[in-house]
């Protein structure tokens, strides 16, 4: 059984979304909760919970304030927010979970079950140092999370070279690292990593514009070769769109 308070500046919305939490949660208890920063980080210290419902924004601050005010963090966070904007990637890049105002049941009881996980403070900590490195550094400076069968990382997204997927599995290749394998497919990493110039060459390839050297055209189909002297297919429907895109950089 989780432990749990709900932090929201809002009444209403406290109280349906603690509704809702007792209703499709029987594993969590919810032993308190809170309105503001100030209220929640007195509130936690008090009570000591497993599990945080917290709030981005708050009259007195954000969420993101009354964990650093916490530091270090003992207990597991589900971000919920009302606003899909710049937070949300950063959420998806640091693996933190989080839940779009009003609650959707399923995403609910998938981020409780998520939590129940067992999670070192290690893993804890990197990712949420992770997502405050995000928060504060500029869009070319962003890290991503990646968990292999061993270990997680957090990386600096400008050192991706390329990925290239493997049925439900994903290899990162870098510019000065070795390369990680991850069990989450590359159609989930393209819709993270095309905002920051990275392209889908071909089914299982998405590569990272930064490191294109240069494009061969044969008889036996069309290659791109990457600053690292990889080879990377592209394929023919995608052959306009990628010159396309590499003249206008």
């Amino acid at each position: 059984m989780l432990r749990a308070i709900v932090i929201d500046d809002i009444d209403t919305i406290r109280k349906k979304n603690i509704e809702i939490i007792k209703l499709n949660c029987p594993n969590v208890a919810i032993i308190g909760q809170a309105n503001s920063v100030e209220s929640g980080v007195s509130l936690i210290k008090q009570i000591m919970p497993d599990l945080v419902f917290l709030d981005v924004e708050m009259p007195d601050g954000t969420g993101f304030d009354l964990l650093q005010k916490l530091k270090p963090i003992n207990f597991k966070v589900i971000f919920i927010t009302g606003y899909e904007d710049f937070a949300i990637r950063a959420f998806r890049f640091s693996a933190v979970d989080y839940l779009l105002k009003p609650l959707d049941v399923n995403d609910l009881v998938e981020a409780v079950n998520k939590a129940e996980e067992s999670l070192t403070k290690e893993v804890l900590e990197l990712k949420l140092n992770t997502l405050f490195s995000n928060l504060e550094r500029p869009k070319n400076l962003q890290k991503l999370v990646l968990k292999t069968a061993e270990k997680i990382y957090s990386v600096n997204i400008q050192d991706i070279v390329n990925c290239e997927s493997d049925k439900n599995y994903t290899t990162f290749y870098f510019i000065n690292a070795p390369k990680l394998v991850v069990s989450t497919t590359l159609k989930e990493y393209e819709t993270l990593l095309k905002p920051f110039n990275f392209f889908r060459t071909h089914q299982s390839h998405l590569i990272n514009l930064l490191y294109f050297d240069h494009f061969i055209k044969s008889d036996g189909g069309n290659t791109i070769v990457m600053k690292n002297k990889s080879a990377i297919p592209l394929s023919i429907r995608k052959k306009e769109e990628f010159l396309a895109l590499i003249d206008s950089l």
